[in-house]
């Protein structure tokens, strides 16, 4: 997987000090700090006990090229100056605070209590800082904060420097991609949309282009076995390059781009095949390309991919397991109900590195009503077995932010079926999909990492302005969702 399409962020560490409290405190405990975090970490020479001093310290993470900065209250810590660089870096900031070490005369630091005052200060500000979940501790405790700051910062980071590249509008009758933008420009995020036809043109010009060679070898050298449409490939390369070249092209001034595009009903008549396996491609190269111009499906995805640091992938929360395979495959062997299971399927655009084999095959849905011939260019495959967190950031058609986070796991049960699939199974997943899929409109695609990555999706969707209340998780047994019926 190429990394290259999301940032690699330089952190800075700012050690507070409230001006009646001892500065050589702060100071050493930065240091502890500093030594016991294991990474690359730029310690900010100059501590803040003033404006001033916050103003010098500014210059300093700046001039050192830091994109996220942790403001470290080695002691009390003076309100306005710690929470005033908050607000003038340009970048994630996280609040910590250091615990006691044993003097509590002269090394008392009180940054307990001095945290209390930064959060009330952060919010007179209206100021977004990412706090974790027990913000005072030893300079080891304090390292291991930072660790999971990290993935935060880069998610925020990479959101803020992103361009979303869409073609076509959402296929006809298909309101579930609905995509209101104005949400994405409050989130950071430019966006391009662009006609089929402009796609179409751009394909048209990479006719003949010397690269599609070295790309249709790169494919046959993937799909190994797997290659049973080799005749279809050299378009499958041609559209490849002409998908990356518009990225390079139109990234303008953004460092990041992710894509999104229509793949039917009119694509596989007039280019020939479906897109399928380049956007599998694609997203495996942290250039996420989602189906049926769901702009809020592709900017989940790279979410993902950011915080991951691998490769995900857009599946229809699709359909139930039948009985015959429940009761056969994993009743007794695995501790879900049926109603926890349920199969995440999409045509194939699902990467060869996340599936257990693949097949390039043609799309049966819509072979069903077109010749087999343009339908070719699908991957097919069962999704690999393992951890993974089921997710999406969206906008509502009256422009509210809202998400979902759902952990489960892919069991390692064949699925019987076609296109790229899998079995999936999260804790009351029943009761999840009725009253927040269903409750809330969510639209049928939903973002896969694989792994359990909650913990850290929900500090980047608080991080990004998602209220609380807003971001929804499959309830333990027990604990009822607003809208469930407690007679049931």
């Amino acid at each position: 997987m190429n990394l290259s399409n999301m940032p690699e962020v330089k952190l800075g560490i700012v050690a507070v000090s409230r001006d009646c409290f001892p500065m050589t405190l702060s100071e050493s405990r930065r240091k502890a700090v500093v030594a016991a975090y294991q990474g690359e970490i730029y310690e900010c020479p100059t501590v803040v006990e003033s404006e001033k001093d916050m103003q010098k310290a500014l210059a300093e993470v700046n001039e050192a090229g830091c994109d996220a900065l942790v403001v470290y209250l080695g002691n009390f810590g003076p309100e306005s100056a710690e929470t005033l660089l908050v607000k003038y870096f340009d970048g994630p900031c996280m609040v910590v605070a250091a615990a006691e070490e044993g003097d509590l005369v002269q090394g008392r630091g009180d940054a307990y209590c001095g945290m209390l005052n930064a959060s009330y200060n952060l919010k007179l500000r209206n100021l977004k800082a990412y706090i974790p979940e027990y913000p005072v501790g030893t300079a080891q405790e304090v390292a291991e904060m930072i660790g999971e700051f990290v993935p935060i910062a880069r998610a925020v980071v990479a959101v803020r420097n992103l361009k979303i590249i869409s073609f076509g509008p959402r296929p006809q009758d298909f309101l579930a991609c609905n995509a209101p933008i104005k949400r994405l420009y409050d989130l950071g995020v430019e966006i391009e949309e662009n006609s089929e036809l402009d796609l179409f043109e751009a394909f048209h010009k990479h006719a003949g282009d010397a690269r599609i060679p070295g790309i249709v070898e790169e494919m046959e050298k993937e799909l190994g076995e797997g290659n049973k449409k080799p005749d279809i490939l050299p378009k499958l390369a041609q559209y490849e390059l002409t998908l990356l070249d518009w990225a390079e092209a139109h990234r303008g001034s953004r460092k990041y781009v992710t894509l999104t595009t229509k793949c039917w009903p009119a694509f596989q008549t007039q280019f020939g095949f479906v897109p399928c396996y380049v956007n599998s491609r694609l997203t495996d190269r942290g250039i996420p390309v989602s189906c049926e111009v769901d702009i809020w499906g592709t900017l989940s995805e790279y979410i993902g991919t950011v915080i991951s640091q691998d490769t995900v992938t857009l599946l229809d929360i699709n359909n139930t397991v039948p009985a015959s395979i429940y009761d056969n495959e994993i009743k007794g062997n695995y501790a879900y109900t049926q109603k926890d299971t349920f199969m995440g399927f999409h045509c194939g655009n699902t990467a060869s590195s996340k599936l257990t084999s693949c097949t390039m095959k043609y799309q049966m849905i819509m072979a069903r009503s077109l010749p087999e011939e343009v339908t070719q260019g699908t991957l097919e495959g069962d999704i690999i077995p393992g951890d993974i967190t089921f997710y999406r950031l969206q906008s509502t058609s009256d422009c509210k932010l809202r998400a979902y986070i759902a952990q489960g796991e892919v069991l390692p049960v064949a699925t019987q079926s076609f296109g790229g699939i899998g079995i999936f199974a999260i804790q009351e997943m029943g009761r999840f999909y009725r009253h927040v899929l269903v409750e809330k409109n969510y639209p049928h695609h939903g973002a896969v990492a694989f792994g359990h990555f909650g913990k850290t999706l929900y500090e980047v969707f608080k991080y990004l302005g998602v209220e609380v209340e807003e971001i929804n998780y499959n309830q333990p047994k027990g604990v009822l969702y607003p809208t469930e019926n407690p007679f049931a």
